[in-house]
């Protein structure tokens, strides 16, 4: 059951994430259940070092805004090599 809550979670936060980067026309559920997941990875590897984890497995709002600023980060970083690529 943990599984399909984080599907959820990384769903929402990967659509939260898209949004804030305006990448939100570009992607779709799939993408931003992806993007969610790996964000939520991401987001307690980089927030573990400041004291602050969280888990999409437990609903929480520490671990959807774990994942929101995972997610964010990762779109950053698609942004970026997106962008080198095109010149």
């Amino acid at each position: 059951m943990g599984w399909i809550v984080a599907l959820i979670v990384g769903g929402i936060a990967g659509w939260l994430a898209s949004m804030m980067m305006n990448r939100n026309s570009s992607m779709g559920l799939f993408l931003n259940i992806v993007v969610g997941c790996v964000g939520s990875v991401l987001g307690n590897l980089i927030l573990n070092n400041f004291g602050i984890a969280g888990s999409v497995q437990n609903f929480s709002i520490t671990g959807l805004l774990v994942a929101v600023v995972g997610a964010v980060v990762l779109l950053g970083i698609v942004n970026l090599m997106q962008r080198g690529s095109v010149r």
